[in-house]
């Protein structure tokens, strides 16, 4: 009965602590650049299997960067991988959500979910949150530009964007 107790102890002592997000060294931000900048290569030269696979390497070191999660997306879709291309959306979106929540003083994720929310195809929730954005931070020179130059309408209209969607 003791020894199951202290099992049962160490079991959720050690389920507690992976509830905590894992710290990215500067190291794993180094290797994530790496495999980053070389999975753009691979799309310069149409090797999507080898970007997808670099930049699946990213975001395992990496994955709060949310641009990595949205190249891995891309690369998956051109590889004709919608369910992957559509789960890695997801997670960049999430990643996003995650950045603006740590720092609400700055408006570059929330332009982020309003590209994510577009090309997963939740047009209307893209213009609620670039309106809540423009609400929110009337100053911010990205957001009035996004705005006022209808930069969400060009995209959706845009063939090379709609290719993206998964």
């Amino acid at each position: 009965m003791r020894r199951s107790i202290l099992l049962l102890l160490g079991l959720l002592a050690g389920l507690a602590a992976g509830c905590k997000p894992k710290e990215i060294t500067p190291l794993q931000r180094k290797q994530g650049a790496n495999f980053a900048s070389e999975a753009n290569f691979a799309v310069t030269v149409r090797d999507y299997a080898r970007a997808e696979s670099l930049l699946a390497q990213a975001v395992a070191v990496c994955p709060d960067a949310a641009d990595y999660w949205v190249a891995l997306a891309a690369a998956r879709r051109r590889l004709d991988n919608r369910a992957g291309s559509r789960d890695a959306y997801e997670q960049a979106l999430k990643v996003s959500r995650a950045a603006f929540k740590r720092d609400p003083r700055d408006p570059q994720p929330l332009l982020q979910q309003v590209y994510l929310l577009a090309i997963l195809g939740h047009a209307d929730d893209a213009r609620q949150t670039l309106e809540k954005a423009r609400t929110a931070y009337p100053e911010s020179r990205n957001i009035r530009t996004f705005h006022e130059s209808k930069e969400l309408d060009r995209m959706l209209g845009d063939p090379n964007f709609k290719e993206l969607m998964p």
